[in-house]
């Protein structure tokens, strides 16, 4: 195995190669063959992923100048070295599933970055200089123990993908909603309590995600205003009689959504099951939920009642509750009542801080 690497490597400083894979090599250390004499000065790419790198060298740079894109996804690297930052032509570096702590400052050094995918570490903080990447387009920090978001992260102008799923975080800084280029925010799988109330004002975010966020109680009216419509209401579906489904447990019979029944081709909109499954709980059940601790023919964990108990928000067609759903911005921005208090607050000068805590946890009206 050594000596293939070793030929590789070779064979790639003599003809000059662009692209290098080393990828599974069982690598526990980094190549010496790469660092050797001038380095490979004409190399672009280099592959690296799943293998058992620990850490990187410290001349990396300086032997790999022209260096664009570093993959080390699945290796168990946990400290980001400040010699990353020297790779000033670096546009892709995806250290993925690796056992990352820590992340240097240096990483905003790397001026040309466009793509920074850090998902499935143990980050627990992310350092401000992130906020210094002006080119960044992706950055995917998803699966790490993130409390928080680093307030200068607002700085980043062309950020269109922000993936944070799978984190601890309770709060999402405000600043956030001035990025200008965002499309797409997920933050899945926190513990998010209310989002900012500018969340979705920004006519280029499209997507927002934030299901199984279970102590969310609300959604800002920006987002209220452009949820899923028709295609994903709940709106009835008729439906024949003898096409009904249904399953029973005890003396309770749950009917399936209209959706579910009306399935027959692969080309038919159907919402994801566990949003139809807490839809028909809901609707089973909504008569108890004022009661946690009232006994359920289904067995169900406290949790998930609490979640029952409180949806994201509520169709603005059909008034349907949504739980895990989707909030694509479908629709042109209409006056509510909250968007009206939203605005008389910015003209007033009242900021995010001196909001009651009762109208940001507040539930968004049916």
């Amino acid at each position: 195995m050594a000596s293939e690497l070793c030929k590789a490597i070779s064979v790639a400083r003599l003809e000059k190669h662009k692209n290098l894979f080393l990828n599974y090599r069982n690598l526990h250390h980094f190549p010496l063959e790469l660092l050797k004499d001038e380095g490979l000065q004409y190399l672009e790419r280099l592959y690296m992923k799943r293998n058992s790198l620990t850490t990187l060298p410290e001349n990396l740079a300086q032997k790999l100048p022209n260096l664009v894109e570093l993959y080390l996804h699945s290796n168990n690297i946990v400290v980001v070295p400040e010699a990353i930052g020297s790779l000033i032509k670096l546009q892709y570096l995806d250290l993925s599933d690796n056992a990352l702590e820590i992340v240097c400052p240096e990483i905003g050094r790397l001026k040309a970055l466009r793509h920074l995918r850090l998902a499935n570490n143990q980050l627990q903080y992310l350092p401000p200089e992130v906020g210094d990447l002006k080119e960044l387009q992706t950055l995917d920090i998803s699966t790490n123990r993130l409390l928080t978001l680093p307030e200068r992260l607002h700085l980043c102008l062309s950020l269109q993908y922000l993936t944070v799923d799978r984190n601890h975080l309770w709060c999402v800084p405000r600043h956030l909603c001035q990025l200008p280029s965002l499309n797409e925010l997920s933050m899945a799988g926190n513990r998010l309590a209310f989002l900012p109330l500018d969340l979705g004002r920004s006519r280029e975010l499209q997507y927002v995600y934030v299901d199984n966020n279970t102590h969310l109680k609300g959604l800002p009216s920006y987002l209220y205003n452009k949820v899923i419509g028709c295609s994903g209401c709940g709106a009835p579906i008729p439906v024949p009689e003898g096409k009904l489904l249904s399953f029973s447990s005890g003396q309770r019979t749950i009917v399936l959504p209209a959706e579910v029944k009306s399935i027959g081709t692969d080309r038919d909109q159907v919402l994801p099951l566990q949003e139809l499954a807490l839809r028909s709980l809901y609707h089973t059940y909504h008569g108890f939920l004022k009661d946690l601790n009232f006994l359920s023919p289904i067995s169900l964990p406290r949790s998930f009642l609490e979640l029952l108990h409180c949806p994201l928000g509520h169709c603005h067609r059909c008034s349907e509750p949504m739980f895990t759903i989707v909030y694509p911005k479908l629709f042109p921005l209409r006056e509510t009542p909250m968007a009206g208090l939203h605005q008389g607050l910015i003209r007033t000068g009242i900021t995010a801080s001196s909001i009651p805590g009762n109208l940001e946890d507040s539930c968004l009206p049916s």
